[in-house]
């Protein structure tokens, strides 16, 4: 499983990087400043379920890369890993990781150090080290669709150095729970974010 999310990570940072050397290449007679590239490293807190009226928190953390290609617009890959103990004194706990990729809008007023952003992924989650009901029988893992919409800010500390004073998303992922087999998600995000130009 370790080596599926590595790759797909790789595959996104690839076309992300390629794609912008291809942008920069372009024939016209208008240049388009080249695309921006950023790295965020965050910290991640998520309210979730294991049925609908039992709602816990998971801690974790995520690594996202961003690629500016036309305006305001580009893509984003993002790969997630969250952590529970012992939810609801269930005597198990829950680890799961989320991948997922998308288009991104991000907007910065002229002359301010901020900027504001909105993204919409979808791509898989993966539960593990837990129990996750069947038909048949329980499995210590499962995997799922995983649909994360939300936005955040950013603030300029240096050169090519911001803060991601927040970040909140809904993530809807669909791990087996004996219930609705739904869990929607909501979460909190913050951390550092490195652009390369």
């Amino acid at each position: 499983m370790r080596s599926t999310i590595c790759g797909r990570l790789l595959l996104a940072g690839a076309c992300l990087i390629f794609g912008r050397n291809l942008w920069g290449q372009q024939d016209g007679a208008e240049s388009p400043e080249l695309p921006k590239l950023e790295v965020a490293v965050l910290y991640n807190s998520l309210l979730t379920n294991v049925v609908r009226a039992n709602r816990f928190w998971m801690q974790g953390g995520s690594v996202q890369v961003d690629g500016q290609f036309w305006h305001a617009l580009g893509l984003e890959a993002d790969v997630s890993g969250f952590h529970a103990e012992n939810p609801n004194n269930a005597g198990v706990g829950l680890d799961m990781v989320t991948t997922t990729f998308g288009p991104r809008y991000c907007w910065s007023p002229a002359h301010h150090r901020y900027s504001v952003f909105g993204h919409a992924l979808a791509g898989e989650a993966n539960g593990f080290d837990s129990i996750f009901p069947a038909a048949r029988a329980a499995s210590s893992s499962a995997n799922s669709l995983a649909l994360q919409i939300g936005g955040g800010m950013d603030l300029a500390v240096k050169h090519r150095l911001l803060l991601r004073v927040f970040e909140a998303d809904w993530l809807r992922t669909q791990l087996p729970n004996a219930d609705t087999n739904v869990q929607n998600n909501i979460r909190l995000a913050a951390g550092v974010v490195v652009q390369f130009k």
